[in-house]
């Protein structure tokens, strides 16, 4: 008969490593918002990168229904000038990227 090799048993613990933790409840539920106000210019510059990217929901917190009324928003207040396309100019004068 041959021996059998015994293969350590993994374990995946979910308290420790990235990942681990609770996730971010919507701030728009948590308030009990119904729809996103693309005027509201201050709440919506926290759902956008400084380079001017919506940021997604894992990073967010935001839930499908408002994500995808944020999304809308930050887009339609793009279109009226009330936010930026891109954020700041990162590039110097020969169109090389700056020092951090």
């Amino acid at each position: 008969m041959a021996k059998q090799r015994s293969r350590p048993t993994r374990r995946r613990d979910r308290k420790g490593g990235p990942g681990g933790g609770r996730r971010k409840s919507c701030p728009y539920c948590r308030d009990k918002v119904e729809f996103v106000d693309y005027k509201d210019i201050s709440t919506l510059r926290k759902f956008i990168s400084d380079r001017g990217k919506i940021r997604s929901r894992r990073i967010t917190g935001a839930c499908r229904r408002h994500q995808n009324q944020i999304a809308t928003a930050v887009k339609r207040a793009r279109e009226l000038a009330l936010l930026p396309y891109v954020g700041a100019d990162t590039r110097d004068d020969r169109g090389r990227d700056r020092e951090r």
